[in-house]
């Protein structure tokens, strides 16, 4: 898959449990002379919807969370539980950095209100493509 659509498969899937970096195909449309504002646009959209299936796996977790093999034990639950509501809905602006995609499956297990999470995260990852976009624009 090239162009536009294989810029928002690489970033849909960076935002999910698949460990795969979209910043490198991102840079390579920025140097092949593609305008950055498209390509903001499409990886920030492809990365936002992407945190949506790590957000709703996150909150299909909840029902799990009395079987014996949930990854949380109870207390590191009810720690969980206790960050999230002290730093938890702020900490969603930073969903784009690494160890973001934990923060976004905590917040649908904290069940944040979807508007809230898209609003915020839509902002994280806008940002940071923009920010990749600035930098490059320097270099190339």
């Amino acid at each position: 898959m090239t162009g536009l659509a294989g810029l928002f498969l690489a970033a849909f899937l960076a935002a999910t449990p698949v460990p795969l970096p979209s910043e490198p195909v991102f840079l390579a449309m920025q140097a092949a002379g593609w305008s950055p504002v498209t390509l903001i646009l499409v990886a920030s959209v492809g990365n936002s919807l992407g945190s949506c299936v790590t957000y709703a796996l996150g909150r299909a977790a909840e029902r799990l969370k009395h079987h014996r093999w949930f990854p949380l034990p109870p207390e590191a639950l009810a720690r969980a539980q206790g960050w999230w509501g002290r730093w938890g809905l702020w900490s969603l602006l930073m969903s784009w950095a690494p160890g973001g995609d934990a923060l976004v499956a905590l917040a649908g297990l904290m069940r944040v209100p979807v508007w809230r999470f898209l609003l915020l995260v839509a902002l994280a990852k806008t940002g940071r493509y923009a920010v990749l976009a600035g930098a490059a624009s320097t270099l190339i």
